[in-house]
């Protein structure tokens, strides 16, 4: 099962925020948190706000809805920051004239999800599917045409040239 907890509208580049969820993408809950406290980026404070609201999920459905779930066993499976929509803005420029630039905005979401017994997160593929390297077909080393030299173009007499 995943939890997931989602901030939408956030004031930071999706590219930035992607630099602070690779850290953390995969890691154990609790080494997230550690990693995210010691970032020195500005947007970390936001994502670790998020994964404890993840985890705070979690908790609530522990308690409210019966769900079985170790919280020391949870992992982060998924971190994603998906572009929101462009703030266009307009800085003056020399001579009368306008730059134009875009404040970006970013949705960023965290999944939370239960590793396995023996520490390895479960294993749920589809029977008689393939990976993507047995889907396509093998590629056969096809030789270049040896290309022919182009002759130089031939100088043009000028018109009403002296001898």
């Amino acid at each position: 099962m995943e939890y997931r907890a989602e901030a939408r509208y956030m004031r930071v580049s999706p590219q930035k925020a992607r630099l602070v969820l690779d850290l953390i993408k995969g890691r154990r809950v609790e080494d997230a948190l550690n990693t995210l406290a010691f970032t020195k980026k500005r947007v970390a404070p936001v994502v670790e706000k998020l994964l404890r609201s993840a985890v705070e999920n979690v908790n609530y459905l522990n308690t409210e809805k019966g769900a079985d779930v170790d919280v020391d066993n949870l992992y982060v499976k998924r971190a994603v920051a998906n572009d929101g929509p462009r703030m266009k803005r307009i800085r003056p420029a020399p001579m009368g004239r306008a730059f134009r630039y875009v404040r970006r905005i970013a949705h960023i979401e965290i999944a939370l999800a239960e590793r396995g017994k023996n520490g390895a997160e479960p294993v749920a593929t589809v029977v008689g599917e393939r990976t993507a390297a047995a889907k396509a077909p093998a590629r056969k080393a096809v030789p270049r045409k040896a290309s022919a030299k182009k002759k130089p173009a031939a100088k043009k007499k000028a018109v009403g040239a002296r001898k």
